[in-house]
This record gives C-alpha cells, sequence and structure tokens, in this order.
C-alpha cells in the first residue's frame, strides 16, 4: 500500500535542490494526486516521534544534508550550527510545533566538518548538475544506509567528496586542464569511503576512465577491489547480463558462490545501460590484475554517438560507459597499462581521467633521500616515474592522493612539487565517529596530575603498557601481552554470547613488532610459539592463577571504568569456558603465530589473511613494514611494539593500532617500549611511546593549521597549497629538505591572529637561557595582586571551569621588552608572531594593555619565589620532543583568557567582566619546573635557571583594525612565484 504522505513529502524534498522552500504550497500541489491525504501539522510531528517511520528517516537525511552543506547559496549561517537549522526552518515556514518535532527526529549535529585548502579554481560541479546525474553516487549513498552509517556519517561524505570532485576540472569542458589534489585521513579511519564516494560522482558527471592505484601487494588490491565492486559497481556490472540461473555460465565470475557476502552487493535493478545509464565495465577484477588487453585495444576505446564531435561533448560523453581499473602500484604492471594506452590514437586528448592513488605517501613519491629509503628506491622513483608518464598520457586526467601521513609525502620531497605536488588542493578529513587514534592512547592536555590519574581519566593508563626493559628478549612483558590477548579474546567471546552482536569479534588479532629484518621474525615466532605452548592456558593451574591476577587487576578495572554498559564476567571463573574457548580459536590451525614478512603475494595467499574471505581470523602476527602500509589488521586488540626507529613516516603508519574497535575499545592495550627515566637514560635510548606521540602532535598540529587557514577572506584563500610546505617546516624545525640545493620558495613572515591563542613551545633547555629569560619576566611580576578566581562554562561538557590567579596589568611596550629579548631553543614559530605584536607598537590605538595571569594553586601543587618575587604557582609540563613542550596553556583557561581579550562574548562571571574590556590583551603565564621539586625548591626559593617561563597570549580581538592579512608570505625567489620549490644553485 502506497504511503501517500511519505511520497508527497519525498517529492517535494526531491526537487528543493537550491536549498529549503516555502513546504506546504509545494506539498498542496503534489497532494492533488492523493485524494483525502491528511497534511495536518499534528499528523506529520506525530509520525516524526516513530524511529521506523520513513517519513522521519527521510527529514532526518534532507536536514542533515542542509546542516552539512558547505557554502551554501541559499544561506549565510555556518554550516552545523542552530543559526543554520533556524533558517532551514524559516524557509519551509514550519510552525513552532513541527520545528520542535523536527529537531527531535533530527537533532543539529555540531561536529567539525573537513578542512579545504585550495587554489582558485572556475565553479561547475553545482547542486542541480549533482543532482541531475547522480545514478552511482545514489546506489552508494542507499549502500551506506543499509550498512547502518547515520545521517550525519552520509552527509559528512556527501560534502567531502563534493569538494574534492567540484576541484576538479569540468569534464565537458574544451579546454584542457589537470588538478592535482590531496586528501589526508586518518590511519585506519575509512579514507576508502571518501574515495568511493568520489569515484561515484566523478563517473556521474562525466569522468569515463577511473584509474585507481591500490597499495604494492596483490592482496591490499583485491581489498580495494572487492570493496569498490561491492559498494559502487555492483551485480549487474559485474554479471555483464549473465543469467544468475545458468550455473555454466557464471564460472569463472567473481564473487559467485565463493563470497559469503555476494548477496548484500549492491544492485542496480537491472543493468544500467538498459534504465537509460550508462554501465561500468571493470578493466580489472578480483583475482585479475591489469593485463595486455586480452582483445587489443579495444576494452579501452570509446564509440562516440557523434563521430565528428570530441568525446567530452556531452552528447558522446553521457552515451558511453565507464572503465574502472584498481591497479597494483608495480613497475611492470604499470607498464602493461601504458602500453595500451599508447595504442589510443588520438582519442586520449578527449577522455576525461581520474587517477585515484590510494597509500599515496607509498612508492609514489619520488625518493631522493637515500639514507630514507635506500633498501627500496629504484621501486619507489620506477612507480612515480609512471605516475608521471600517465598524466603525461592523458591530459586530461585529473590525479588525487590519499594518505594518512602528509609528511611523508610530497610535504618533505620538494623534488616532488612538479609531478603529483597537490598544487590545487588539500583536504583534511575529520575524525570519523568511534575511531581510536592518537587522543585515545594519550594523555594530551591533560590536567590531571600524575598521581590522580586512573583508569577513567586516563587514556594513558586505561590502553598504554610500557616496556621499560633494555632487554631485547623481555619475556615478561611479552607473556604479559599474550595473556592479554587471550583474555581480550575471552571477554569478546562472552560478550557474543551475553547479547551484543558478534559481528566486531569476527576477528581477533595481536601484533608483534620488533624488527624489519626477516631472520629476526623467524627467531621472534619460534619464541612466542615456545612461549604459548609453556603458558599453561589448557590445564596449568599456574597459567590460570596467572591470567586471573592480570583479568583482575587489569582488564575487568578497564572494562568497568570505560565500558560499564557492556556485559562483562564478575570473576575469571566465570570468564574461564571463554578462555578455552578463545584458545581453541587461536591454535586453529596449527600455531597461534603467523609471520607476515613476505615481498611477494604469495607470503599472503599461504597465511590466509584475507580477512574479507576468511570467517575468523585469530592469530598472532609477527612482522615489519609489511603490516605498516595499507594493510588492515582486523580485529586488533593487543600491538606489542618496541622497535627503535628515526623515521618520523615509519611510525606514523606503525600505528595499526588507530582504526574502529566497536565493542572492545575498553580491550585495545598498546605494549610500547619505554625510556624509565628520559633526562638521565643513554642518547642511543629511545621512549618509543614518546617519540610516537610527538609525531602524533606534529600530525594534528598540521590539521589545526589547515583548520586556522581553510578560511576565505574576500573570496580568497589565506593560503595556497603551494604555502603548505614553509607552514609545516615553520611548526616542525626539524623537518629539512631533502636536498641542500632545493628549498621552499614561501616564507611565512608574519601571523597576524587578534582574539587566537599563540603558544610558542620551543623554550631553551640551556640553564643560563632559562636563567635570562626568568630575570627578563621577574618586573612585570612586581605588581601581582591577591589570588582572584576566574569562572568559565565549557559548552560540550557542560561543566564550569575556574582559574585562580595572581594578576596585573602590563603595558604592551612592557610586555614587548620581554619577549624581543626572549632566548629559544628555536625561534622561527613565534618570529612570525612577534612581527605582528611590533606591528601593534606602530598603533598604539589599537591595544591598551596586558592582563598578565599566572595560575596560583589552592590545597595543592608546589610553590616558590624566584629572587625574591612573590610566590609562584609551579607547574609541571613535559617536552615532547626532547625540546619542545608538548602544550602550554591549560585548556581550562583558555576561554577565561579569550574572553578578557574579547575574543569571545560575554560570561556570566563578574571577575571575568571586570578584567574584560576592548584593547586589552591576556597572557597566561605558567612557571614550568621540569625536576622533582625537592630536587630544586629550597627554603620556598627556587633558581631562575631551574624554571621555564612558559607563556600564551591572546592579543586583543579589537587589533583586527591594524588591518594586517592573518598570514603574510614573502617569495625568496621573486622572478619565479608561482615556483612552490626553487633550486638555489639555479
Amino acid at each position: 500500500m502506497t504511503d501517500a504522505l511519505l511520497e508527497i513529502h519525498r517529492s517535494v524534498l526531491g526537487s528543493m535542490t537550491r536549498g529549503p522552500k516555502a513546504f506546504a504550497r509545494r506539498a498542496e500541489t503534489e497532494a492533488e494526486d492523493f485524494p483525502g491525504v491528511d497534511l495536518d501539522d499534528d499528523t506529520f510531528s506525530k509520525r516524526l516521534t516513530d524511529e521506523s517511520d520513513g517519513l522521519r528517516s527521510l527529514w532526518e537525511h534532507r536536514l542533515t544534508a542542509w546542516d552539512f552543506e558547505e557554502q551554501a547559496a541559499w544561506t549565510t549561517a555556518p554550516p552545523r550550527t542552530d543559526e543554520r537549522r533556524a533558517e532551514t526552518y524559516g524557509r519551509l515556514g514550519f510552525e513552532e510545533g513541527v520545528c520542535k518535532a523536527l529537531t527531535a527526529a533530527a537533532a543539529v549535529s555540531k561536529k567539525p566538518g573537513h578542512t579545504t585548502i585550495t587554489a582558485e579554481f572556475t565553479p561547475w560541479y553545482t547542486r542541480e548538475r549533482a543532482a541531475e546525474r547522480a545514478f552511482y553516487w545514489t546506489a552508494y549513498e542507499k549502500r551506506l544506509r543499509d550498512k547502518g552509517w547515520s545521517s550525519e556519517a552520509i552527509a559528512g561524505l556527501d560534502e567531502a567528496s563534493r569538494a574534492v570532485v567540484e576541484r576538479l576540472t569540468d569534464p565537458e569542458q574544451e579546454a584542457l586542464r589537470q588538478a592535482r589534489g590531496l586528501v589526508v585521513g586518518y590511519v585506519q579511519s575509512g579514507k576508502t569511503a571518501n574515495f568511493t564516494g568520489v569515484t561515484a560522482k566523478a563517473i556521474d558527471s562525466g569522468y569515463r576512465l577511473v584509474i585507481i592505484l591500490g597499495g604494492t601487494l596483490n592482496l591490499l588490491r583485491k581489498q580495494t577491489q572487492r570493496r569498490l565492486d561491492m559498494e559502487l559497481i555492483g551485480q549487474e556490472n559485474i554479471l555483464r547480463g549473465v543469467d544468475v540461473d545458468d550455473l555454466d555460465s557464471l564460472v569463472g565470475i567473481d564473487y559467485v558462490g565463493d563470497d559469503e557476502e555476494w548477496p548484500q552487493f549492491v544492485s542496480h535493478g537491472a543493468r544500467p545501460s538498459t534504465r537509460g545509464r550508462f554501465d561500468i565495465e571493470r578493466l580489472t577484477t578480483r583475482d585479475r590484475d591489469y593485463q595486455s588487453l586480452f582483445q587489443g585495444i579495444r576494452g579501452i576505446e570509446f564509440d562516440k554517438r557523434e563521430r565528428r564531435l570530441p568525446l567530452y561533448d556531452p552528447r558522446n560523453l553521457h552515451q558511453v560507459d565507464a572503465r574502472v581499473m584498481v591497479v597494483k602500484k608495480n613497475k611492470s604492471v604499470l607498464d602493461k597499462l601504458i602500453r595500451d594506452l599508447k595504442q589510443v590514437r588520438g582519442l586520449l586528448g578527449e577522455l576525461p581521467a581520474l587517477i585515484i592513488d590510494d597509500e599515496s605517501d607509498q612508492a609514489s613519491v619520488n625518493t631522493t633521500n637515500p639514507k630514507k629509503w635506500e633498501s627500496d628506491r629504484p621501486n619507489r622513483t620506477a612507480i612515480n616515474s609512471r605516475i608521471g608518464e600517465l598524466l603525461k598520457l592523458l591530459p586530461r586526467a585529473q590525479y588525487v592522493g590519499y594518505t594518512a601521513t602528509p609528511f611523508a609525502n610530497v610535504f618533505i620531497d620538494p623534488s616532488d612539487s612538479e609531478d603529483i605536488f597537490p598544487r590545487d588542493f588539500l583536504i583534511s578529513l575529520p575524525r570519523p565517529d568511534g575511531y581510536m587514534g592518537v587522543q585515545d592512547f594519550h594523555d594530551l592536555d591533560s590536567s590531571v596530575p600524575h598521581s590522580e590519574r586512573t583508569y577513567a581519566n586516563s587514556r594513558a593508563k586505561a590502553h598504554v603498557r610500557g616496556i621499560y626493559s633494555p632487554d631485547e628478549r623481555d619475556d615478561a612483558s611479552m607473556q604479559e601481552a599474550m595473556d592479554t590477548f587471550v583474555l581480550t579474546g575471552a571477554m569478546k567471546l562472552y560478550r557474543a554470547a551475553h547479547g551484543v552482536p558478534d559481528g566486531p569479534f569476527r576477528h581477533h588479532t595481536m601484533l608483534v613488532h620488533e624488527s624489519v629484518r626477516k631472520d629476526d621474525h623467524a627467531e621472534l615466532a619460534a619464541r612466542l610459539n615456545t612461549m604459548w605452548h609453556q603458558a599453561g592456558y589448557s590445564t596449568s593451574s599456574t597459567g590460570h592463577t596467572r591470567l586471573a591476577g592480570l583479568f583482575e587487576r587489569d582488564v575487568r578495572q578497564v572494562s568497568l571504568a570505560l565500558a560499564a554498559d557492556l556485559p562483562a564476567p564478575s570473576s575469571y571463573d566465570e570468564l574461564r569456558p571463554y578462555v578455552s574457548q578463545a584458545c581453541s580459536r587461536i591454535r586453529k590451525g596449527g600455531s597461534p603465530v603467523v609471520i607476515v614478512n613476505g615481498d611477494s603475494d604469495r607470503y599472503f595467499n599461504q597465511l590466509d589473511l584475507d580477512f574479507d574471505r576468511q570467517p575468523h581470523v585469530w592469530k598472532i602476527l609477527v612482522g615489519g613494514t609489511k603490516l605498516s602500509r595499507g594493510f588492515t589488521v582486523e580485529g586488533l586488540t593487543v600491538t606489542y611494539y618496541r622497535r627503535t626507529t628515526q623515521q618520523a613516516d615509519t611510525l606514523m603508519q606503525m600505528g595499526r593500532w588507530f582504526g574502529f574497535r566497536p565493542g572492545y575499545r575498553d580491550l585495545v592495550r598498546l605494549y610500547i617500549s619505554r625510556a624509565e627515566n628520559l633526562t638521565k637514560a643513554s642518547k642511543s635510548t629511545v621512549d618509543l611511546y614518546e617519540a610516537f606521540e610527538a609525531i602524533c602532535l606534529d600530525e594534528e598540529s598540521f590539521r589545526d593549521q589547515l583548520t586556522q587557514y581553510a578560511e576565505l577572506v574576500d573570496g580568497k584563500p589565506l593560503v595556497t597549497p603551494k604555502e603548505i610546505p614553509p607552514l609545516v617546516s615553520q611548526h616542525l624545525p626539524w623537518l629539512k629538505p631533502s636536498s641542500r640545493v632545493k628549498m621552499y620558495n614561501a616564507r611565512i613572515e608574519e601571523i597576524a591572529r587578534p582574539g587566537h591563542h599563540i603558544e610558542p613551545t620551543a623554550h631553551p633547555t640551556n640553564r643560563a637561557h632559562l636563567a635570562h629569560n626568568t630575570k627578563l619576566w621577574l618586573p612585570l611580576l612586581k605588581g601581582l595582586s591577591a589570588p582572584e578566581t576566574f569562572t568559565s562554562h565549557d559548552e560540550k561538557s557542560g561543566k564550569e571551569h575556574h582559574l585562580t590567579a595572581r594578576i596585573t596589568s602590563v603595558s604592551h611596550a612592557e610586555l614587548m621588552g620581554v619577549l624581543e629579548h626572549l632566548e629559544w631553543w628555536n625561534h622561527a614559530p613565534f618570529l612570525p608572531h612577534l612581527r605582528f605584536l611590533r606591528e601593534l607598537s606602530k598603533k598604539p590605538h589599537l591595544i591598551d594593555d596586558w592582563l598578565l595571569l599566572t595560575p596560583y594553586y589552592t590545597g595543592r601543587g608546589d610553590s616558590a619565589s624566584v629572587l625574591g618575587s612573590v610566590p609562584l604557582a609551579l607547574s609541571r609540563r613535559e617536552r615532547r620532543r626532547v625540546h619542545i613542550f608538548g602544550f602550554i596553556s591549560d585548556f581550562k583557561h583558555r576561554p577565561t583568557a579569550k574572553r578578557i581579550a574579547r575574543a569571545i562574548g560575554p560570561t556570566s562571571d563578574p571577575v571575568t567582566e571586570r578584567h574584560s574590556r576592548d584593547r586589552r590583551g591576556a597572557v597566561l603565564l605558567y612557571p614550568v619546573i621540569e625536576e622533582d621539586p625537592s630536587a630544586i625548591v629550597r627554603n620556598g626559593e627556587v633558581a631562575p635557571e631551574s624554571v621555564a617561563m612558559v607563556f600564551s597570549l591572546v592579543p586583543p580581538a579589537s587589533a583586527v583594525g591594524a588591518g594586517r592579512p592573518p598570514i603574510t608570505f614573502s617569495t625568496i625567489d621573486k622572478s619565479r612565484s608561482d615556483a612552490a620549490i626553487v633550486d638555489m644553485n639555479g
């Protein structure tokens, strides 16, 4: 039976391609075809309360899409805000009751969207054009909804994939143009979903050849091929007219009969070409990479309906099938493709093509640093040259790279700027829901003292277990990690048996990584096998006693703190039957340990590590770099990682413990090398956990920088892609160009961000320099008042935060007298900000003074005088990169500083409001000690060389009148202002 009201609403909403419009009149017109339908607001509102009602789902999808729409022509309200939603309701013309019902059905999402750094481009991918041809995108969107994706997740993907496609060249345009961009996601965070969405929209809009470069192993290529086949290409394009009831004709066709998920592959209802659409022809299959075409070049020729017109003419373009291939990054494979393309005469110049480079930091980059990639430099250079050749053969080809580690890409090696440098755009994807990333293994910005951290308030305490032993054969920590693997497997089985769906627990794995040498892997695997058989998991009371102790002090306690809503055994005795089941699964097939270090696919084929096709993989994996490049270790729960490396990208890519852990986040454990006392450790000792945190913090800092400079001013971007490398290198001084004769052509001169926090972190380590800086600050502290308490409100948590601080007002000249003479470990990050503050000195009408606040901790903490000063509260901060502090200001103090500088709106706190005014800046000053206070505080005094006076500045928001652009670059080689890289010998 037809749901008339649903059909009316679906039709009306479907017509609103240019944003929301008055609904009632359009609904009444549509209702003429449905006599007697009830359009009453009460009926509509009541149906919105039923979560299973299709009408509610329809509105949830549409409202969320409008909430997320970037740069919407119909509104100036920012996306994902109450203001945007209020305007939506106003344009729809709904009464208050309906608006309340709609908000209850679809709350406004406040989650951040993607960030785009872009060069100027010509808009062509309008909403109307996208809606007119959205066949494959619509099918993909439906597939994601069927998988359980939320409306928020789909709307976010819709906008992020649109941002990519609209910056490609219009496939119908006559002029040749190649766009080159980069999409930055997170390690194991679902980047494939984005490029599948980009592929769908690109072929819908007219791109007729899509080449996806999918890893350097066939297993990885097959994973990508299957994902694309299942979620986009679909059953009918795979079968190509074959009768599914004719068993003989199905022989050799992918997935039919040997893939249990084949019925869930997307279906278009019939071959798209029979429905007035176009088919997709696969030039690669699940088991066959690109090969020289069996029927000659005919496989990639296109029949033009109007032969006198070019292929890119709309009268031809939308009548021909699309060709899609998923190709391994392999020299011989790419050579076959290039050879075939060269035989297509005349057509390549007319063919809109898209090259998607998955894991683009691997093999694609033309690495020229022999110390860094000595072992496989020839392969990397070969792949890079083939990509360049493809781009030359296909003058209408667009290149989009995908990576989670941009520093390992074109930002590190400047010699790549002329081939796959993302000169047109860079898009940073938001952290997805349910994702476990660096924030989940480190207590970044935590203000909780170490002595007060628990499993509930410390992510590091809950998930990280340090390996402190210098002995490479640390059997004690290895045994504990293995025991944890067994216990967490048992917990998964317990949860599956007590009402939690067992889908997330299909695979259960442990990763062990100590070396890149294959001989070491064999020895380690033998050691682990011996340890397994001696562990006493089956009959030994000693083994179960050990497991019971670990369960009670670790696994159970963390689960109670982080997953109290999930079923959990009250004792080890209750869990013990599931321990036996877990051990049985792990040792199934013989050994519980699998070595993953092969240079070819035969290793992976022997190991049955195809997580898509194997029903269960419960194993301990031992390996090296092959586990780090695109290889998704499904069900990864325990990681044992003690390899030492000095390479940032190696560290990031080995973060296989990042990913989605539905139903077992609390069970995830990372065992990782720690230096028990880094300040006393030998120079050869590396705290791998801290080193990893440093690289991850650099990544987060990079994303923050992209967000900060992504805004448009007068319709133009603050930063273009070619200006990103110097932006990064300013914040990461240890990043150097790989060639001494090449350097970035752009250089940051000034950063003017009134109302934004400035937090220099590269304070000196030299004791004389520390003493010098402390003495500079002391005269400003003479006027410190008695402590006052400021109150701020955290909108996210709903909590109130309090800052008790001594305060004093200082003039701009007094503050500059300090800032101009400070010593630094590296002055470069602060220098562009200092130049802006100097400019303020020339315009005294823009700034009156600064309120200096230094926290005063009542009832806890240490305090001391410095050279006769008033007692100062001593704070603790950690240097994340040996020399650089990880953070400066306490996040709970930042709102107070911003309000004092009038960077945010009024508060209800009278103390804050009394000190807040225009033309006033704020300084948060933290006297930081890095040693045990008992060793450096004597009779209430601390020496100036034992204190680092670290600070956070918020220039007055009113200083925007300075007329300074937010960021200013200078060009080193002014004769080549468009070049990202310049040769200094040229």
